[in-house]
């Protein structure tokens, strides 16, 4: 990665989170809860930019817009929420537990090549 794509990564994360300092204060409490949510569950998107994150803001600025309340925009269960954003996206426990099982199918097979 050159200098300036960090330069550049730097500029976008900083104009995206002036997007977020700007919503009403209940919506940057739920965006702060469900960007921490998505790190730690991990689309393996949130890694390639921050389109994910934008959209949240994008649908967030749009509610404030017409006034309601950050919950009228996610639902009261906001990890649901989260859930169903990522519901097609490959997380990072996928890639581990297919790593996982690919491990175990080596293993097996090894074990089975010694026995014959």
């Amino acid at each position: 990665m050159r200098i300036q794509d960090i330069i550049e990564g730097k500029k976008e994360w900083r104009a995206h989170m002036a997007r977020v300092k700007a919503l009403p204060k209940d919506y940057q409490i739920v965006y702060d809860e469900i960007q921490k949510y998505l790190y730690k569950v991990g689309p393996v998107e949130l890694s390639e930019g921050f389109g994910l994150l934008s959209g949240i803001v994008d649908l967030f600025e749009g509610g404030a817009a017409l006034g309601k309340g950050v919950l009228e925009v996610t639902g009261n269960d906001v990890a649901s929420f989260c859930d169903e954003l990522i519901k097609d996206s490959k997380t990072y426990a996928d890639i581990y537990q297919e790593s996982v099982d690919q491990e175990v199918y080596k293993a097996i097979k090894k074990e089975k090549d010694k026995t014959n």
